[in-house]
C-alpha cells in the first residue's frame, strides 16, 4: 500500500458514518470486517487495538461535523431534546455529508431535510421545522452581504416602473408558529461555550436546560431577518409587509408590487396608502433597500419559507 492508497483508505475509514451510539461500524459496506481492514494500515499499542485507534480518528471526525451542525440550531436541540436531536443531526449527516470546503455550508439543507423527515422530530415536527428555518435565517442574515443603501434622493426618484433591490442579508420567513419568541430564549439563556460544546464532548452529556415559552396552536407568522452593525434582528411583520418585500425581491416593479402585496386585503383604499407608506418608510430607515448600482443581478437563492 503506498502513501495515495493509504490516505484513501484512511479518509474512508474515517468517514464512515457512526452507528446510533456513536460508535464506529463493525462492518464495512462491503461486509468486511473493520477490525480486519484497520489492522492492515494501523498498528495495536499497548493499550489499544488497531480498531480502537482507528475509531477514536472516526469518532472525532465526526464528532466535530455534528458540532458544525449543532452549533447553528441551539433551539432545535432544546424543542427536541439532547438525545432526539443527536439522532437527527447523525442521520442527517449521512445524507448529506460535508462536500464544501467550509464547515459553514454544512446545515444549510437541514430545514429542508427536517421538513421531509417527520419520523425523526415527533409530535412536534412542524414546530421543529419552523425553529430550524429561523435559525438557518440566521445564519444566512449575519454572513450575507450588505451593499450600499438606497439614497433618500434616488428614493424620491423612483417610478411605478422601477425596480427595487433587497440586501441579501434580508430574509424573509412565512412562519406557521412564532418561533421567535423560542429561539430568541435559547439564544439569550445558552451561553456561546455552552452552544458550541454540546456536541464535541466526548461524553453526551445532556445540554443545558433552558424554559422555553409556551407555543400553543398555529398562528401564522411573517418575520424579517436582516443584519445591523453586526447583529442580527428578528423583525415581526405584516403579512401585506410580507408580501410586498417578496415581490421585490422576485424582481416585478414598484406597481406590481403594491397589488400584490395586497392582493388578499380587505382594506380600504385610504388604509392601503398608508400602510404602504408605513413600510416603504421603515425598510428605507432600516436599510433593507439596496442601491441598484451596488448591486450585481438579483440573489434568487435568498430562503423564502
Amino acid at each position: 500500500m503506498n502513501l495515495l492508497e493509504l490516505q484513501r483508505r484512511m479518509a474512508e475509514d474515517v468517514r464512515r458514518p457512526l452507528t446510533p451510539e456513536f460508535e464506529m461500524q463493525q462492518v464495512a459496506e462491503d461486509g468486511r470486517s473493520v477490525s480486519g481492514i484497520a489492522a492492515c494500515y494501523l498498528k495495536p499499542n499497548a493499550h489499544l487495538s488497531s480498531f480502537e485507534r482507528l475509531e477514536i480518528y472516526n469518532r472525532q471526525y465526526w464528532l466535530r461535523v455534528i458540532a458544525a451542525v449543532s452549533e447553528d440550531y441551539p433551539a432545535l436541540n432544546a424543542v427536541l431534546g439532547q438525545k432526539r436531536f443527536d439522532a437527527l443531526i447523525l442521520a442527517y449527516l449521512r445524507e448529506n455529508p460535508s462536500t464544501s470546503f467550509t464547515l459553514r455550508d454544512l446545515g444549510g439543507k437541514l430545514p429542508t431535510w427536517i421538513a421531509g423527515h417527520p419520523e425523526l422530530t415527533g409530535a412536534r415536527h412542524k414546530l421543529a421545522v419552523d425553529v430550524a428555518r429561523l435559525e438557518w435565517a440566521y445564519v444566512e442574515a449575519y454572513d450575507s452581504e450588505c451593499f450600499p443603501p438606497l439614497s433618500a434622493a434616488e428614493f424620491a426618484n423612483l417610478l411605478p416602473d422601477s425596480v427595487l433591490s433587497l440586501q441579501p442579508h434580508l430574509q424573509l420567513l412565512d412562519l406557521r408558529y412564532p418561533v421567535d419568541e423560542v429561539v430568541l430564549a435559547v439564544r439569550q439563556n445558552t451561553p456561546e461555550i455552552d452552544i458550541v460544546s454540546n456536541a464535541v464532548a466526548q461524553e453526551r452529556k445532556p445540554s443545558r436546560q433552558v424554559r422555553l415559552p409556551k407555543v400553543g396552536r398555529s398562528s401564522p407568522t411573517f418575520l424579517a431577518v436582516h443584519r445591523f452593525e453586526n447583529s442580527v434582528y428578528y423583525r415581526r411583520i405584516e403579512r401585506e409587509a410580507f408580501q410586498l418585500l417578496s415581490a421585490i425581491r422576485q424582481g416585478n416593479s414598484i406597481a406590481t408590487v403594491v397589488d400584490k402585496a395586497f392582493s388578499e386585503s380587505s382594506l380600504h383604499p385610504r388604509e392601503r396608502a398608508a400602510k404602504l407608506q408605513d413600510y416603504f418608510a421603515h425598510a428605507s430607515e432600516l436599510g433593507w433597500f439596496a442601491a441598484a448600482s451596488s448591486c450585481p443581478a438579483e440573489r434568487t437563492d435568498i430562503r423564502m419559507f
